[in-house]
């Protein structure tokens, strides 16, 4: 079911009319459905409930903390990558137990606070990295728990700035030479080697670079635990795809049947990192119409969000659905939906079948609610959008909007300057 609905010619979010909280909060603002991402956690959760499994939902998608702590109370884990996301998933209240901690550049400051806090384990990425986390616990005299990150060399046929799992790509340890790494790995005094990770990609559309992962995983499993080594984890990371346009994407029961007899083979303990699968469909971007502009050539429909609040069109040449909050039988126009933000590639679609709109109309963005506001910035010197959390007939905002004093916290002037 979505969420996110028309009613009388008005869009709602659960029990709460868009348009009010548009007018209440202003815009741009971020709009999450609550019960959206429940239901799409549960739907995940049950799909493996058969198996022994942690679902770590992905922090870089959306690191709000009212979401996170939406998540955290139905019993999910959490993926982090970075010391900002540890404190974040501590704020909302993740168990430092079920946090995984990923990512290529871990600095020692951040590696030290995720031993003192406890968390269920590192995702290794190189034999230097695997180095500094061993000296860094044996100076505060700890084990760190950790899984060598394997990158099989797989083309998961989604974007090229969101492949993972190529030999082209940053992330992992070779296929070839993950043998030899995991047992370095394991000689390590204060490493304590439990397992296997991988990520292949985002948006995946199908389950067969799964599959092709797990048949290149199992056998590194099997030899692994040949010369001793206790490898009883198996992270696949995330990256399942949701549908933004006419994708056809796995359900979540789907994903399982197709996974579940290798997880099984391999007698491991499953850990999955999705983002965008419960949070991307949960969420909508609504901006407001300032001016409808006619060029020689084009119509551009210019509104008051930009790309510093959302850069997934130019960055990834992604498509997002954009409708009227409340809709109109005016005659369709084609137009380009655009920002204020001093750049061409300021825009949210192109080319775009429309209703003919005019100043003060509100707009929304849909499926945004993965990689939005996470990816926000004050480009422009641009106050960020605020947050709102619809719970039924509840709206809550959970992030103010910035002001401009914000832009400037932190700022100084040399006395020199004064």
């Amino acid at each position: 079911m979505s969420f996110f609905h028309y009613k009388d010619s008005q869009l709602y979010c659960e029990e709460t009319p868009v348009e009010d909280i548009a007018n209440q909060i202003g815009t741009p603002v971020y709009i999450y459905s609550h019960q959206a991402l429940v239901d799409r956690y549960r739907e995940l959760d049950k799909a493996f409930m058969e198996l022994d499994h942690l679902i770590c939902f992905s922090l870089k998608s959306n690191s709000n903390l009212a979401v996170c702590k939406t998540l955290a109370k139905e019993g999910a884990a959490a993926d982090i990558v970075s010391g900002g996301e540890l404190f974040r998933a501590l704020k909302a209240g993740f168990d430092p137990e079920k946090i995984v901690y990923a990512g290529v550049g871990k600095t020692i400051g951040e590696i030290e606070f995720v031993l003192k806090s406890g968390i269920l384990m590192f995702n290794v990425e190189s034999m230097q990295e695997a180095a500094v986390i061993n000296e860094v616990a044996g100076m505060l005299n700890c084990k760190a728990k950790i899984a060598l990150r394997v990158n099989p060399n797989i083309d998961p046929h989604t974007h090229p700035h969101i492949t993972t799992g190529r030999h082209e790509n940053k992330f992992g340890v070779g296929i070839r030479i993950a043998l030899s790494g995991l047992q370095k790995v394991a000689s390590m005094p204060h490493l304590d080697l439990v397992g296997i990770h991988c990520h292949v990609g985002s948006q995946i559309t199908t389950t067969q670079p799964y599959i092709e992962m797990l048949e290149r995983l199992l056998p590194l499993v099997e030899k692994s635990r040949s010369f001793g080594m206790n490898i009883h984890t198996l992270n696949i990371g995330g990256g399942l795809g949701i549908t933004y346009r006419d994708e056809a994407p796995p359900t979540a029961d789907d994903f399982a049947q197709a996974v579940l007899p290798h997880i099984k083979a391999s007698n491991c303990r499953l850990i999955l990192e999705p983002g965008r699968f419960i949070a991307g469909n949960a969420g909508i971007l609504v901006t407001r119409v300032l001016y409808v502009k006619h060029g020689l050539e084009k119509t551009f429909i210019i509104v008051d969000a930009a790309m510093n609040d959302f850069i997934r069109p130019v960055l990834y040449s992604a498509y997002h659905a954009i409708q009227l909050v409340r809709l109109k039988d005016n005659e369709q126009i084609i137009a380009d939906v655009v920002g204020p933000v001093c750049e061409s590639g300021d825009f949210f679609a192109k080319d775009r079948g429309l209703p003919s709109v005019e100043s003060g109309d509100l707009l929304a963005v849909f499926d945004t609610g993965a990689y939005g506001f996470t990816m926000s910035s004050n480009y422009n010197s641009r106050p960020r959008a605020a947050e709102v959390l619809v719970m039924g007939g509840e709206c809550n905002v959970v992030r103010q909007r910035e002001t401009y004093g914000d832009l400037i916290r932190g700022e100084s002037i040399p006395e020199e300057l004064l």
